[in-house]
């Protein structure tokens, strides 16, 4: 368990064992207090909020962030069918495909799921038109359909990007975060900080 205190309010947040790598490297630098006064620098309304650029720190307004981490990635641990991009969800970002084909994980920046909410015709929808602009499918279970149409996500992430745990309490945080007001790259225009990160017991 990770509690994490923001300028925003206080995220716990649950790392899943079935994803040791992801999980491990996550403890290490919350030990190491590696998040630590970070920006939540990339902010997108019904979508996520995502954080762990060590850039961000001292960043002048309008800064361009995104680029900052260690120098070491994580193999991709994907269980799309056991954990899955649901609201809440805490993923690794990662550089993209054409530098990156193997979906290796980014050692620090992560980001927190909050998606939309899908009608059963929405969600066969974005399957459909998913498969027609990547040649890729994404085959959803019963569990990942019923989540997707009662609490919400972001589905066509599913087994492109290793979700390692979710959130536990402090979700109406990230909804607070998610629908600030920001720039055109994304930032929000008040800086909403991580003021430190522990590891807590429940």
């Amino acid at each position: 368990m990770v509690r994490m205190h923001t300028t925003a309010g206080v995220i716990d947040m649950k790392l899943y064992n079935e994803t040791p790598a992801h999980r491990d490297n996550f403890v290490k630098l919350v030990k190491e207090c590696y998040f630590d006064s970070l920006l939540f620098h990339r902010v997108i309304p019904d979508f996520m909020i995502q954080a762990g650029d060590p850039n961000s720190k001292n960043a002048p307004r309008g800064a361009l962030l995104g680029d900052g981490g260690p120098d070491y990635t994580i193999e991709a641990e994907f269980m799309p069918e056991k954990h899955f991009h649901k609201r809440g969800a805490l993923a690794a970002a990662r550089e993209g495909d054409d530098v990156n084909p193997s979906k290796a994980s980014a050692a620090s920046q992560f980001y927190i799921v909050w998606g939309n909410i899908f009608t059963p015709e929405q969600l066969k929808r974005l399957v459909e038109g998913y498969k027609k602009a990547t040649g890729r499918e994404i085959v959803l279970s019963p569990e990942q359909e019923q989540v997707y149409t009662t609490v919400g996500g972001t589905p066509h992430l599913d087994g492109e990007y290793t979700v390692f745990g979710e959130v536990v309490g402090g979700l109406e945080v990230v909804d607070a975060i998610q629908r600030v007001r920001r720039d055109r790259n994304d930032r929000p225009l008040k800086d909403i900080r991580i003021i430190k990160t522990e590891i807590i017991k429940k």
